[in-house]
């Protein structure tokens, strides 16, 4: 089968290279997975250049321990090790795989029966693959631990991704007014998609616009942790899904702080792969959420995408058609 593979770090388009590798044999409590589709995200443009430089702890210090990277998958069961009680050959899957492993930049995959769901046939393959990690991010945040209301004041930060995008059309679900910031060259996109204001964060800063708003969620945290204060009202949460590990460890110490003289709160999500995809699977379904995506794209293309992933060129989620 055709993989691309790396074994040391660098620059997307140097180190990754399609090869032709074993195919893989399903072992005990795993599915071979004939993968239909993938997409690009954060962990694949850390992993591949082996920074942030704390990543190679879980990654590798020196080389990659995984060779193989990718975190989503949409496809089709080939195949079951020993063990499987949750699906059989022939059923579509899909899923984030983070907790269990990496390995979907290939034509095949073998994973632990746990780290997928069931497809639900009225989401095709490519539309499937664009909502695990962006969409259960985006609820986890907004829902579970912003704790969203009935039109709140929201903002999104890095609105044009596809935590954005799906961020967006949560909050609209809630009924909530939403600002987008993102670069300029996205915000016609922005308004087409639906929010109501947009912000150039390379004209204007949106701690510093006056602006207040009941809860932010932020796709960059980019900025000193106290500085999001003035941009929450009174009880206003601030709600990140990751950054750079020294913006991150920051924000984690004036968390915890923070509460001693302030009515506004500092959090960071702690994301539970696939945890949620019914209630996202309930809104597609009802044609209350759409995917917004960039692509698909074929295969030969992932390590340039992994660039433009890094240079935040991307509007929506980045898929990839594999078979």
């Amino acid at each position: 089968m055709k993989a691309f593979v790396f074994n040391t770090y660098g620059p997307p388009e140097k180190v990754l290279a399609l090869a032709d590798v074993k195919k893989p044999v399903p072992k005990n409590k795993q599915l071979l997975v004939k993968v239909r589709a993938t997409t690009i995200n954060d962990y694949d443009w850390s992993l591949v250049r082996g920074k942030p430089y704390l990543y190679r702890l879980m990654f590798g210090a020196f080389k990659p321990r995984q060779k193989v990277p990718g975190m989503e998958v949409s496809g089709i069961v080939e195949g079951v090790g020993a063990g499987v009680t949750k699906f059989k050959p022939g059923d579509a899957v899909y899923g984030d795989i983070s907790d269990y492993g990496f390995g979907t930049f290939a034509e095949y995959l073998c994973i632990h029966e746990q780290a997928v769901v069931r497809k639900p046939n009225a989401i095709g393959f490519e539309e499937a693959v664009a909502l695990p990690h962006a969409a259960v991010l985006a609820l986890q945040a907004l829902r579970d631990v912003g704790k969203i209301e009935p039109g709140q004041s929201i903002l999104i930060n890095g609105a044009g991704g596809g935590v954005g995008s799906i961020g967006l059309q949560l909050a609209k679900f809630y009924g909530c007014p939403v600002t987008g910031v993102d670069a300029g060259e996205k915000l016609d996109m922005l308004r087409t998609n639906g929010f109501d204001r947009v912000v150039d964060y390379r004209e204007e800063d949106f701690t510093r616009r006056g602006a207040q708003y009941d809860l932010i969620l932020d796709c960059k945290t980019n900025k000193p942790a106290l500085s999001y204060l003035r941009a929450l009202k009174p009880g206003g949460k601030y709600v990140t899904i990751g950054g750079t590990p020294a913006h991150l460890l920051r924000l984690l110490f004036w968390s915890k702080i923070l509460p001693l003289f302030s009515s506004k709160t500092l959090r960071i999500v702690g994301l539970k792969p696939n945890r949620g995809l019914d209630f996202i699977e309930d809104l597609f379904a009802r044609k209350k959420l759409s995917c917004v995506m960039d692509g698909p794209y074929v295969l030969e293309d992932i390590p340039r995408l992994i660039q433009y992933f890094g240079e935040g060129k991307h509007r929506g989620k980045i898929v990839v058609k594999i078979h």
